[in-house]
């Protein structure tokens, strides 16, 4: 996740800011079954093998045994070539059905046509995609850092284009989106009439694209990890803390989606998280199992 990807983060003020006023209207549904969602970004990942894939596993397997430690992906292959319907139903059938996938939208959509005359190009992507059936989570739109509130008429016309019997997710990049003027409020109203997800980006160099503005209940978070520096652990803390706050105030679901360096690490920092969670709030989150945990001790650092 290079998005706000900083080289020296000491001293950084890493705490969330304050619930969006706006917020507390999606999370007015009193009591709900709180369901959390953590994952990569992909499964290709041979260092992995030995860790949490058995040793010798091929490449073949991997997204099988992805699926096994895993509840969710951020699945970004899918921003760079729409896959077949048969690619689809192939990622399904390895996967056993057993993870959420969350496909980004196509580059050609948000980066080249910027949400111009591509109705085909995403009525195609639609399509391939609902192959994954019961499995097909949130379908996610990353806008480009530099697209900001010029666009937001294609933008706004764009987003009411899309069905209304699917679950989407937006994460806004550029800063204009965050400074309260009238053109990006009427995109975030948009999106809260539209039930589709804001997306928080949790990385050290944007600070106001963790944004606390929710749009649904739900919430989704690019979590920018920093190699379990200490400031990864206190900021999954305080992530499981706003769980809390809103597990009995109507949030259906929570999806955490980790960014460490070359994915190296995202299977112990989700350990982390699994295991605070379910010690902190009660909530179940599966987590990857060390195929040789050693004498592996998340909660000592």
């Amino acid at each position: 996740m290079k998005f706000g990807k900083l080289d020296h983060i000491d001293g950084l003020d890493w705490r969330l800011p304050e619930m969006h006023p706006q917020s507390s209207r999606v999370f007015s549904g009193g009591m709900a079954t709180t369901s959390v969602y953590s994952g990569g970004t992909m499964w290709n990942i041979p260092e992995w093998v030995g860790k949490v894939y058995p040793p010798k596993t091929p490449k073949k397997n991997f997204l099988k045994e992805y699926a096994k430690q895993f509840s969710t992906i951020e699945l970004n292959a899918t921003h760079y070539r729409t896959p077949t319907q048969q690619t689809v139903s192939d990622w399904l059938e390895q996967s056993a059905g057993t993870i959420k996938f969350c496909p980004k939208f196509p580059q050609s959509i948000s980066h080249y046509r910027r949400f111009s005359n591509c109705e085909s190009i995403t009525d195609e992507f639609l399509e391939a995609i609902l192959n994954f059936k019961d499995a097909l989570s949130f379908s996610f739109i990353q806008l480009p850092e530099n697209l900001g509130l010029s666009r937001q008429k294609e933008l706004l016309n764009y987003l009411r284009y899309l069905p209304r019997d699917m679950h989407f997710a937006l994460e806004l990049r550029h800063s204009e989106w965050f400074q309260g003027s009238a053109s990006a409020e009427e995109v975030w109203s948009a999106m809260e009439e539209l039930n589709i997800t804001s997306i928080v980006s949790d990385t050290g160099g944007r600070r106001d694209a963790v944004h606390m503005r929710f749009t649904a209940p739900n919430i989704i978070v690019r979590f920018g990890g920093n190699n379990l520096h200490a400031s990864d652990y206190e900021r999954l803390n305080d992530w499981i803390r706003v769980i809390e706050g809103f597990a009995n105030c109507g949030l259906i679901e929570f999806q955490l989606w980790m960014h460490q360096t070359n994915s190296l690490l995202t299977p112990e920092t989700l350990i982390y998280f699994s295991q605070a969670l379910k010690k902190q709030v009660g909530i179940f989150c599966q987590a990857p199992t060390i195929v040789a945990p050693g004498t592996l001790d998340l909660f000592s650092h």
